[in-house]
């Protein structure tokens, strides 16, 4: 299953994306993170972070390859928890490119308190050049992440 942790783009540029996750006590997993104090967990608060880079990278190269994934988190430092009702903003700022796609700085805050901070390296890439069997379904995922992001780059909160 795939989370989609970005409701709404607020600002972007070639340089920086800013967005935000609503969180809300309605997602499946706050029930168990944690039954009596639930908040969002870390690992989706760097997919947040992780996603919003891959919109900002899809951008700036027009959605010439299908896939931005995450290749390496360094440095990342969690904070302050964000609960149900929280929003978490997040900032990615393009750092630089690298051979199989780009690096970025990366913040995550609610309100005036940092949540986490790292710097992420993502590998954009088309399927059919790892396996040409996958060239097929490039085109498609292309159309999805372009369907995606024109919601978001309207302004409309989306939970797609």
């Amino acid at each position: 299953m795939k989370f989609n942790l970005i409701d709404k783009v607020e600002s972007i540029t070639d340089e920086k994306i800013v967005a935000v996750k609503y969180v809300s006590l309605a997602e499946e997993y706050l029930a168990d993170h944690f039954p009596t104090f639930p908040v969002l967990p870390g690992v989706m608060m760097l997919e947040a972070l992780t996603q919003a880079a891959a919109w900002l990278l899809h951008r700036r190269e027009n959605f010439r390859c299908s896939m931005a994934v995450l290749k390496e988190a360094r440095n990342v430092k969690y904070g302050h928890f964000v609960a149900p009702g929280n929003s978490l903003r997040v900032e990615v700022e393009y750092f630089k490119p690298t051979e199989t796609g780009a690096t970025f700085k990366a913040s995550g805050n609610v309100g005036e308190k940092q949540a986490l901070s790292a710097r992420i390296e993502l590998a954009y890439f088309n399927l059919g050049e790892k396996q040409t069997e996958y060239a097929s379904i490039d085109e498609k995922l292309s159309q999805h992440n372009r369907s995606r992001w024109s919601l978001l780059e309207h302004g409309k909160t989306t939970r797609i």
